[in-house]
């Protein structure tokens, strides 16, 4: 069992920047891909990005390519996502997630933390 929590979501203007946070616990951290992914209300749920297990390599949803970043320090069992330049259309749950592989599938990441809420005014 891996367990996360996600933290650092909030309210910013448009233009701005929040940094999200994700602490795991359980079984071994650095042997799980992390992703993360987002859900705005009447939406599925979809990849943004993800980190291999080493942290060597990024891999990017299109919508947010040149504007956030995730990596991941395995010694503090923690994955980031540090989001600048931030859009309305980016307002959402973002979850934090870990599979065995780098995929935007949803369906190939085993476990998942609460969700932070992340607000994007204009």
């Amino acid at each position: 069992q891996v367990q996360l929590v996600e933290s650092g979501g909030g309210l910013v203007q448009a233009g701005g920047s929040l940094r999200l946070s994700c602490a795991a616990s359980g079984r071994a951290f650095s042997a799980y891909v992390m992703g993360w992914f987002r859900q705005a209300p009447g939406n599925e749920h979809e990849f943004v990005a993800a980190v291999s297990r080493s942290g060597g390599g990024q891999f990017y949803a299109d919508s947010v390519k040149g504007r956030f970043t995730i990596f991941r320090d395995n010694a503090k069992n923690t994955v980031i996502l540090q989001m600048d330049s931030l859009k309305p259309e980016d307002t959402a749950v973002y979850y934090c997630a870990a599979g065995p592989s780098v995929t935007g599938s949803r369906t190939s990441y085993t476990y998942w933390g609460q969700g932070t809420q992340v607000t994007v005014s204009s």
